[in-house]
């Protein structure tokens, strides 16, 4: 049986469909948070979704972000019944940016930023998008979700940073992907949850019980 075919008999069209609404719910919910937070509008892509196993997902997602180089990433694992890992991805350089977000008019972020504060301002940013994103999906499918700390690496290769979240490259992965933008601020950057091959069987028993609900 090819990979392909595999994966297929876990997760199906109507089972992916069913999950890229509840993403769009859960994305949605998420940029709403950090506009709260920093009172400006985040843009969405619609999400997609891909399912691979795991050593194809480095090459999957140089290729999705190939224009980019090197890149500033938060990383931060959760665990539940639905489990795995999120990657908030940001084109390298775009600390300065990501930083007048939050108080352009205060003369302190007029500096050149140093690596802590850049790193202390993804975080911040990664804490609310993942957290949100992440919690809204568990809640909608009724789990509980605890995470791990996060953490940041600053303009590194992507496929670096993916190999070293890789404990089993011969698992397959879902992948949840978007695109995320900071209205007329000119930052932009991607969100990746990867969710592991032991919550298929719970994710397929998750989104059937979500849609019966509504019929």
């Amino acid at each position: 049986m090819t990979t392909q075919e595999n994966a297929n008999t876990m997760i199906t069209s109507e089972e992916t469909d069913l999950l890229q609404e509840i993403m769009n719910i859960a994305f949605g919910r998420a940029a709403a948070d950090l506009a709260e937070f920093i009172d400006i509008f985040v843009v969405l892509s619609v999400p997609q979704i891909k399912l691979l196993q795991i050593y194809d997902l480095p090459q999957h997602l140089h290729e999705e972000i190939q224009q980019i180089d090197k890149v500033s990433v938060v990383q931060q694992s959760f665990w539940g019944k639905f489990k795995g890992n999120a990657f908030l991805v940001f084109p390298a350089g775009s600390g300065r940016r990501i930083i007048s977000l939050f108080d352009v008019e205060n003369k302190f972020f007029q500096m050149e930023p140093s690596v802590e504060m850049e790193k202390d301002t993804f975080l911040e940013v990664g804490n609310i998008l993942i957290s949100a994103c992440i919690g809204k999906i568990a809640e909608l499918l009724g789990d509980v979700i605890t995470y791990s700390p996060p953490r940041v690496v600053i303009d590194q290769s992507l496929r670096g940073v993916v190999y070293d979240n890789m404990n089993d490259p011969d698992n397959l992965a879902i992948v949840l992907r978007t695109v995320f933008e900071f209205n007329q601020k000119n930052v932009s950057g991607y969100m990746f949850i990867i969710t592991k091959q032991e919550s298929f069987a719970w994710l397929k028993a998750a989104l059937h019980r979500f849609l019966a609900q509504y019929e």
